[in-house]
């Protein structure tokens, strides 16, 4: 089953395969199998009852005779007796099949929707198919927190397709983890739709200044302007978890906990008090239980904004405006949908966001060492070249903070990075709205280290995405990974977790060296990265360090 959204500012993509369990036909499926069962039960009941009246009636006469001659053949006996409990189950069985043709289609109907998750599993695993683990039959979701991927994956269950699970993940993680992603964020997102074999790419607006030294918030018209374009689920719905969880509280994980600790040892947590602080001015530890009223306000508002872009965006800057003593009504420009940078390679079509972010510096890399297309013993040389080159003419760029995907079986995928610019943004937390603004200010573009990636359209026909947080090693690490993949034939997850080129930096963030090693077991690759890739019908999820990108799917 197919479900398309229409938009008419988003014609030019095509339509939207949407990931969601096909229980209507596998409803009609087993209908029409327990029909036939039904049927065949039928004339094997009637051909046995035939034979159950011939066999009574026979032991009925061996009883005649019992009474007569008391040491008649005990076999005949034993055959009345079998005779009767056959009969007896087949009567059951009759009773039940009957049941189960007699209950209300419609009433049932619902019912099974609602357990369809369940049924699924069940009958997957109970017939001796099992997944290693990273592995799903229908879709996936990969991010920084557990919390976050379990929302994504719901969102999936309920009927979404994978802009739904990765926006709705996405404001997850901006709750859970505000040291690296927030609605203050800026956001950058490569999407695939494997219906239309189209890929967009989303960019920021420009960096606007709120006040001085705090940028202007992007996160909320980022996320919805891909959903408007993209999503299938009502708004509202994606932003309900997240309210329901700032409502309820969260726990801090290892993660935020380590940046408090830091920020605090730096003596720079006076900004993110009373949040993030005990009464006494001490950062919170791991396992402490937070709530963010402001922050489920501000998503409140936002779930009940209008559609048009300015009127939503209100919604977060009028009580930021009054937090920061602002007359002039606040202005902000809109993020683009864009087409994606494209780089025709021998094994697919490699696409990457564009210019600002470092997408036109991994192609540049990239193209010399795969576009021969075969094999080689030693990428190295031909890729330093090309790294050391591109990297002397990139201007400063900021840091990728939080990555995340999202993917169905059938190849369509969300890749999602976004930044504060800094640890914690700013520094600032807006006492109204619970909300970290980052640092990014100025009127120009925004130059990012971002460029997720995705290889497709191949003639293995699957599909092949990444993503990379961290500075100037961002590129690097999904270069070396496609170079242990597609150039030295490194099999997948290996070529993520422990890849056989080796990239050391210099002191300016550039690449020094590269060499072929062969993998070294208990040495994962130091930098953080996620791949998401369909094969066999089938969505695997993995990520670097393990640890800290769970993945959950259906």
């Amino acid at each position: 089953m197919e479900q398309t959204r229409v938009d008419s500012q988003a014609g030019c993509l095509g339509s939207v395969k949407y990931q969601k369990l096909l229980l209507q036909e596998s409803e009609s499926e087993e209908e029409e199998e327990e029909e036939d069962e039904t049927e065949s039960g039928s004339q094997e009941e009637e051909e046995e009852e035939d034979e159950m009246k011939t066999v009574l009636f026979l032991d009925s006469g061996h009883q005649r005779a019992l009474q007569v001659n008391p040491a008649q053949n005990w076999q005949s006996r034993t055959k009345a007796w079998a005779g009767i409990l056959s009969a007896l189950l087949l009567l059951g069985l009759s009773f039940y099949l009957a049941a189960r043709q007699l209950r209300p289609r419609g009433a049932s109907n619902q019912d099974q929707e609602m357990a369809a998750p369940k049924i699924q599993s069940l009958d997957h695993h109970t017939s001796g198919h099992h997944h290693s683990p990273g592995i799903y039959p229908h879709g996936v979701v990969i991010s920084e927190s557990d919390t976050c991927s379990i929302l994504g994956r719901d969102l999936l269950l309920a009927g979404g397709n994978v802009v739904d699970a990765g926006v709705g993940t996405a404001l997850c993680l901006a709750l859970v983890h505000p040291h690296e992603t927030g609605l203050g964020a800026v956001f950058w997102a490569l999407f695939h739709n494997s219906s239309s074999n189209q890929t967009m790419a989303l960019m920021p607006a420009p960096a606007q200044d709120l006040a001085p030294g705090l940028g202007m918030p992007g996160a909320l018209p980022a996320l919805h302007l891909l959903h408007r374009n993209l999503g299938h689920l009502p708004w509202s719905q994606l932003l309900a978890a997240t309210i329901a969880l700032a409502q309820e509280g969260f726990s801090i994980d290892q993660a935020l906990a380590e940046a408090l600790a830091e920020r605090d040892a730096a003596g720079q947590a006076t900004g993110l008090c009373p949040l993030l602080c005990h009464p006494n001015g001490t950062v919170l530890g791991q396992g402490t239980h937070v709530t963010n009223l402001g922050l489920a306000a501000v998503l409140r508002r936002a779930a009940q904004a209008p559609e048009t872009d300015d009127q939503f965006l209100s919604a977060l800057l009028h009580p930021l405006a009054d937090d920061l003593f602002l007359e002039e009504p606040l202005q902000g420009i809109m993020p683009t949908l864009e087409p994606a940078l494209r780089l025709a390679l021998p094994q697919g079509l490699l696409f990457t966001t564009p210019s600002p972010t470092a997408g036109e510096l991994l192609l540049k890399v990239l193209r010399n060492p795969l576009k021969a297309g075969g094999l080689t013993s030693d990428p190295c040389p031909g890729f330093l070249a090309a790294a050391q080159d591109a990297y002397s003419r990139v201007t400063p760029a900021a840091p990728v903070g939080s990555i995340l995907a999202a993917m169905d079986s059938e190849g369509s995928v969300l890749l999602l990075a976004s930044s504060l610019n800094s640890t914690f943004g700013s520094g600032w937390l807006s006492p109204s709205t619970g909300i970290l603004l980052s640092d990014f200010v100025g009127g120009s573009q925004i130059a990012s280290w971002a460029c997720p990636a995705l290889l497709c359209c191949g003639p293995e026909d699957d599909v092949l995405a990444l993503a990379a947080s961290g500075g100037s090693s961002a590129p690097l690490a999904i270069a070396k990974t496609l170079l242990s993949y597609l150039a030295l034939q490194q099999p997948l997850p290996n070529a993520i977790t422990q890849p056989l080129l080796q990239i050391q930096l210099g002191s300016n963030g550039a690449p020094r060296s590269c060499r072929k090693t062969p993998p070294k077991t208990g040495a994962p690759n130091p930098e953080a990265l996620l791949l998401v890739t369909t094969h066999a019908d089938h969505v695997r999820a993995t990520g670097v360090p393990v640890s800290s990108y769970p993945s959950r799917g259906h």
